[in-house]
């Protein structure tokens, strides 16, 4: 069950896919996130919304408000997959321990080993203000993460 909204997010501290690290708690006080968990690069639908972001990224990474996107995949699979496809935000590896992060936001599937597709809208203080959980084949809409940002 993912966490609801209202709820603290869960700090984690992630590679990126250029090996640095990221910690949520680095954005507190300073941006909005939005926290795009997804299954695995180079699917289908996980590459079709990754795209989407990326074409409208000034409505994702501004002043205000950073994208992170976590996969279960390597921190080396992130890397080609983000450079192959022209990601200019955060590839987050949730790879090790496997879907500790995904596990904490409750959008890890046992069965599969990898995330189902949750977004939180997190604020700027770190409480969950917005979420959506798809199944690993339905897409989500970026539009709606415009919608929750708009609203904060």
């Amino acid at each position: 069950m993912a966490i609801e909204v209202g709820t603290k997010a869960p700090e984690f501290e992630l590679k990126d896919n250029h090996g640095r690290t990221v910690r949520l708690s680095d954005f507190r006080g300073e941006k909005n996130v939005v926290l795009l968990f997804y299954p695995f690069a180079f699917t289908g639908v996980c590459t079709g919304e990754l795209r989407e972001l990326r074409d409208d990224l000034q409505a994702f990474v501004n002043d205000d408000t950073a994208l992170l996107a976590v996969s279960n995949d390597s921190i080396h699979t992130l890397r080609v997959f983000g450079d192959q496809e022209g990601l200019e935000f955060p590839l987050l590896s949730d790879f090790w321990p496997h879907g500790a992060a995904s596990r904490a936001y409750g959008v890890f599937d046992e069965e599969k080993g990898c995330a189902v597709r949750g977004t939180f809208v997190i604020d700027k203080e770190g409480v969950v203000r917005w979420t959506v959980v798809n199944a690993l084949s339905d897409a989500r809409d970026p539009r709606d993460y415009v919608k929750a940002l708009e609203a904060l």
